[in-house]
Parts: C-alpha cells; structure tokens; sequence
C-alpha cells in the first residue's frame, strides 16, 4: 500500500442541498496533479482509432496554438484506445505502433513537451483494451515504467476485459506502481461509475468517470449531470468527479444544448476534454469553449462543484431527471446555473433562495451574453435545453 505521507487531508465542507448527500472523503491523493479539472483534447470522440497516431497528436498541439486554446489553459493532448502493437515484446513491454508512431512516443511527448504542452496515453486494468490491445492486468509496474520513460504526463485506466468483482484493488495497483515510476503522472480512473468509485477515487486518483460513456445525444448530457449533480461533494482540489468527454461540434447537439452541456461541466468541475476534430470545429462551438469567463469558474482554485438547489415553491430534484437550478461556490463569489430542462422556460431565482447568497443586493454576469446587472435575482428566458450561467458578487 501507499505510504501516508502521500496523502494529504482534507477539510470537509457543507454541501449546496443535493440529492443524495453523502460525507466527502477524509484524504486525497497527493501527487501534485489535478488541483483544478484538466483541460484538454482527447482522440476517441473525434476519430477513434484513426486518431491514435503522431500526426494527429502533433496536428492538435499546433491547433491549440493558433485556436488559441492554449492560451486559456487547454494543455492535455490525450490519445486514447488502439495507440500500441496488438502484442507486447519479448521482454513484455508495450511498444507504441511504429506505422501510428514512426519516431517513437517520447519524440512526440518532447515535441509537445517543448510548447508548453502535455501528452496523455490511454490504458486499461484487464488482460485488453477495449478495442483488443494489451491491457495493463498483471504488467502495471513495467507500464508505469515505460509511461515515465517516454514523458507521458497523463494515463487514462479502463475497465475493459477485467475478471469482474470490485475494481478498486485494480485501480490501487495502478496508482501504487504510478506513484512510483519516478515521474508525476495524472492518474484517470475510468470504470464508468462502478463500485461507488466516487467514495475512494479521490484516494486513488486525480478524476474518477462517474457514469458509463457520453454517447452524443441530449439525453446522455442530461443524464451524466442529473449523477454529478447527487455526488458532487465528492469533488476537491487534487481529484474531481469526471463526466466524459465533450461532445460539442460533433453534430448531433443543438447551439443551446452545446450551450448546456460545457456550462454544467464547467460548474460541475468536471475536467473538460475536448472530443472533435479541432481542424473543423465550428466558430461557434469554439466560441463556447474558448468562453473565458465560463473557463474561470471551472477552473475556479476553491475547487468546490456546484450542485443543484431548490429554490422556494420549485419542485424537488430528482436523482434520475436534469434540474433547472444549480449554484456552487466560488472564490469569489457565487455561480448560478439554470438550464431549460424539459421545456422552454423563463427561469427567476431569488438570491435569497440561492445557498451561499442569501438576502441582500448582489452584482452578476451572466458568462455567455456577457450581460451584467444588480439586484436580489436573476431571470434568463432560454430555449428547450438552453442554459444560462451566472457568477454573483457582493
């Protein structure tokens, strides 16, 4: 097992009246990494396998760079499945696909490297990935070897082909050999939700997946943070909820839902990984995830998720459905969520209803329109599954 000294203690906090509440972990993983959710891009939404290559790695770091993503903080290029042999070598070590990688990992991870950039690869705890690589069950100490001599700064776990029962161990094993690879690599944990990971995830991991994959439709989006909105006190500096990867400018979500979806994992805290093809995002998808203001709360160093809230005469959240009221703490400040779940709706919410607020006269932005104003509420007439997001000062 780890060594205490490598966990760091937490304080507990209140939290924003959520469904499901539950106390936070006591410790954390201690690694340095995660303090704020990662930003980022990751291969599989845009490409799958046909992205698992150097040139699209390359090709995306020069795109953060004149899209200007780099320059918000987007600083994780992530290849996920199919990036490695089908075997290992002799000696059992994973070799990178040298038709995928012709100069091998460690030039792309310095090539990244030398602009200000980081290199995620993708793992899985059975025998396979889940499109039939060589899996990490059994080789984790020669893996976490091989990640740190290569410069990899991120490691994506799956749960692919595993011999069932509790993932938890598989995981620890993991993180154990990571911690001692001589190199601070963040550690993902992706086992979709199983085993109540976010009941330990922290202790093993900078970001656990709390749900199976999102698939790139409304109801996946609004179901992954009806869960984040139950289990967000589980979410600190060092180690966030994680609701998958983005699926913005990829077809199949409507402005206002695009809308939604990066403002809910933004005050969720969850780490934002991009998931199109950079070479033909839209303007306006990119416009919404280069919103600084919206990027600032996620990014917020208080670390605390927003979650939902009741405000008086609404309804009750529900555990299985998307609310419309959300609110979180900031350094600074407050964040306001409100997102036309089920209709199109005007939605007002007094401040003294809002936790955190209370009554009195408060200043606001809203972070897409830019409008600001004072008073004791916000209003925001929004389209079906339109969102607005607000951060409230003294």
């Amino acid at each position: 097992m780890v060594s205490s000294t490598l966990f760091t203690c937490i304080l507990t906090s209140a939290v924003l009246g959520q469904v499901g509440s539950a106390k936070p972990l006591a410790k954390r993983l201690d690694n340095g990494l995660g303090k704020t959710p990662a930003l980022g891009w990751n291969t599989w939404n845009a490409g799958q396998c046909n992205f698992a290559t150097a040139a699209k790695a390359l090709q995306a770091a020069d795109l953060f760079d004149s899209l200007g993503l780099k320059a918000l903080g987007y600083n994780y290029i992530n290849i996920d499945d199919c990036w490695s042999n089908k075997a290992r070598n002799s000696s059992g070590y994973l070799v990178a696909d040298p038709a995928r990688w012709p100069n091998g990992m460690k030039a792309v991870a310095d090539s990244l490297h030398a602009k200000g950039l980081k290199l995620g690869l993708y793992g899985d705890s059975g025998t396979q990935t889940c499109a039939g690589y060589p899996g990490s069950q059994g080789y984790e100490d020669k893996d976490a070897k091989t990640l740190a001599s290569w410069g990899v700064d991120y490691w994506k776990y799956d749960n692919c082909a595993t011999p069932g029962g509790n993932s938890q161990p598989r995981y620890e094993k993991m993180r154990d050999t990571l911690l001692s690879s001589g190199r601070p690599i963040f550690y993902s944990l992706c086992n979709w939700g199983r085993d109540n990971v976010w009941t330990w995830g922290g202790k093993v991991g900078n970001s656990w997946r709390i749900t199976d994959d999102n698939f790139n439709s409304w109801s996946y989006v609004a179901s992954i943070a009806a869960r984040g909105a139950t289990i967000a006190q589980y979410g600190v500096p060092g180690g966030f909820n994680d609701w998958d990867m983005m699926q913005i400018s990829n077809g199949k979500l409507n402005a206002g839902e695009e809308r939604a979806h990066m403002g809910l994992w933004a005050i969720g805290k969850s780490p934002i990984l991009l998931g199109m093809d950079l070479s033909k995002i839209s303007s306006s998808s990119l416009a919404i995830v280069k919103n600084k203001a919206l990027l600032a709360i996620n990014q917020d160093p208080l670390g605390k998720p927003a979650t939902t809230f009741r405000p008086s005469g609404a309804a009750a959240p529900s555990a299985s459905a998307l609310y419309p009221y959300w609110a979180g703490p900031l350094s600074d400040g407050v964040v306001i969520g409100l997102v036309a779940a089920d209709s199109a709706a005007t939605l007002t919410v007094k401040f003294a209803d809002v936790p955190g607020l209370g009554a009195g006269t408060f200043s606001w932005t809203e972070v897409y329109s830019g409008k600001t104003g004072s008073g004791t509420s916000v209003s925001a007439q929004l389209a079906l599954h339109d969102m607005a997001v607000f951060k409230v000062v003294k």
